[in-house]
């Protein structure tokens, strides 16, 4: 089993934000294909990093998060791929974990 992470930012890199659709629509599409999904739409995380010119970059984001029996890589490049046209992002944060129901 693995549990998947994707960080979602809440502001394109204008500084505008994403109406609270686009949140609904990824919780609704994962919820639809995996049966569940756990969003955490309300404490946005602040993230920080260095980006390729050195400069320090900020960005809040929401994660939301899918457990699934078998991780599919090839749906979740696309899907993320997709996610990046829509959320207008170089690139997102998607990570898979292994993990085991207690």
């Amino acid at each position: 089993m693995h549990l998947v992470q994707l960080l979602l930012p809440l502001r394109d890199n204008a500084g505008a934000p994403f109406p609270r659709a686009a949140f609904e629509r990824v919780r609704s599409e994962l919820a639809g294909r995996f049966g569940g999904v756990t969003a955490y739409l309300r404490t946005p995380a602040s993230g920080v990093w260095t980006d390729e010119e050195g400069d320090v970059a900020r960005e809040e984001v929401v994660m939301v998060e899918v457990m699934v029996a078998r991780l599919a890589r090839g749906w979740w490049r696309t899907y993320r791929s997709d996610l990046e046209v829509r959320f207008r992002q170089d690139e997102l944060l998607m990570r898979a974990l292994p993990c085991e129901k207690l």
